[in-house]
């Protein structure tokens, strides 16, 4: 068997991420093949999305690549132990021999069988399933980065367009207020707090404009694309992005579901599996491992076939010591699900109470705050008509109105980042573009 060398060209890998860039149909095509149902638009919807995240995504690759790994090294487990041959020869200078040279060859035969072979045989087919939980762990949490990075790019967006609004609101009084100091009508001191205000207002959508871009970044890098590669048909689209999920009702038996069913706790109980594998692998090395030797032997004439049979013995201890490392292991594998169990309990809890918390803010703001903000507003625009007030003051309530917008921004990216992390806790959507999906087409590459 030959395997070719494959060498790796670093700088010809980092020219082609580089580049990278999305195939839409691909993307469009997969898409219809798993969710023939689900609505299609021009531009990467949030499904679009995790399409490409499955199809692209270095670091799902790398996972699934993991999992081929532990394929092939449990198939190799499976083989028998590898014999080995000796030969020997022997020259003696004996005149009254027919020839003065002895031949002969020994197999050595390892007898692999019992509690030897199936604890190595259970440890390898366990290291598959631990690796396909560590694929279904990356996808989730690769899921969970993209959706973050989504809702980063998308508030960040609409406060840059709202903060403009201020910032040119601002520029506008302050120019109305100059004016007023210089016809004397208030003193220059006045305008201090305006320009800090006007200040404020510019950091403010500095700020808003980093998030964005940052949010777009941290989605494209899921993607394993430049961030220049979503823009034009392949940029994001989120239309409800301004209606968080409710808060579901979880029953008790949701939240003992998720406990137990959570890929990483589940990969904790496939270590626990591996310790008790490695416990019996262990005990089994008490008894002595057999080996067969049948031999032939050619000596001056003679044909001889000697036989042997070996022991491997244990240690002087009768592997003692290995054993009750072995046991401490098991040990410190059940603590690690009980750790498991114990921190996923706690992360549903706090992902539960931040997200109702969340939505009982929104729903003040959209309740009392905005309606308050965007009546005096117009009653501002009633009143610049009727000259009962000055230019100044109505771009203030213009401005008190724009930002209680910004706060609604605020709380619904904080709704939707308190969902993500609900559904990070219960490791299963609750609203997310996984819920489209119909058709588990290849079913390996979900």
């Amino acid at each position: 068997m030959h395997v070719a060398p494959a060498p790796i060209d670093l700088a010809q890998r980092a020219a082609v991420r580089s580049a990278a860039s999305l195939d839409l149909a691909a993307v469009r095509k997969r898409v219809e093949e798993i969710a023939p149902g689900a609505r299609t638009t021009d531009r990467l919807d949030r499904l679009g999305l995790y399409v490409a995240m499955l199809e692209y995504d270095p670091k799902i690759a790398q996972a699934r690549a993991a999992v081929a790994v532990a394929a092939r090294e449990a198939a190799a487990a499976r083989k028998a132990a590898s014999p080995s041959l000796t030969l020997t020869s022997e020259y003696a200078n004996d005149p009254s021999a027919d020839s003065p040279w002895a031949l002969g060859g020994a197999l050595n035969l390892p007898l692999d069988f019992g509690d030897r072979r199936s604890a190595r045989i259970d440890r390898a087919n366990l290291a598959v399933v631990a690796a396909r939980y560590d694929l279904a762990e990356t996808i989730w949490a690769e899921r969970t980065a993209l959706q973050r990075g989504l809702v980063d790019y998308f508030a960040g967006s609409a406060q840059v367009e709202r903060q403009g609004r201020i910032l040119a609101l601002r520029d506008a009084q302050l120019a109305v207020l100059e004016a007023r100091a210089r016809s004397g009508e208030i003193a220059g001191l006045d305008l201090y707090p305006y320009r800090q205000q006007r200040a404020a207002a510019a950091r403010a959508r500095d700020d808003a404009q980093a998030r964005s871009i940052g949010g777009l970044a941290a989605a494209a890098g899921v993607l394993g694309v430049p961030a220049a590669a979503l823009a034009g048909e392949a940029a994001p689209q989120w239309s409800d992005f301004d209606r968080p999920t409710a808060p579901p009702r979880l029953t008790a038996e949701a939240r003992r579901a998720a406990m137990a069913g959570r890929a990483d706790v589940l990969r904790a109980l496939v270590t626990y599996d591996q310790a008790e594998a490695d416990l019996r692998g262990e005990l089994a090395k008490q008894a002595p491992a057999i080996s067969l030797g049948p031999g032939y032997t050619w000596e001056r004439g003679l044909v001889k076939l000697p036989f042997a049979l070996s022991l491997s013995l244990p240690s002087f201890d009768l592997n003692r010591s290995a054993i009750r490392g072995a046991e401490a292991r098991r040990a410190a594998a059940g603590a690690t699900i009980e750790t498991a169990v114990a921190t996923v309990q706690t992360a549903i809890e706090s992902a539960e109470a931040e997200q109702r918390g969340a939505a009982a803010a929104l729903e003040r703001l959209r309740m009392a705050e905005l309606p308050q903000t965007e009546l005096a507003a117009r009653r501002a625009d009633d009143r610049l008509q009727l000259g009962a007030i000055g230019r100044a003051e109505w771009q203030a309530a213009q401005i008190a109105a724009l930002e209680a917008g910004l706060a609604e921004i605020d709380a619904v990216a904080r709704a939707r980042l308190a969902e993500i992390a609900l559904e990070d806790a219960l490791r299963r959507p609750i609203g997310g573009p996984e819920t489209q999906i119909v058709n588990a087409a290849r079913g390996d590459r979900q």
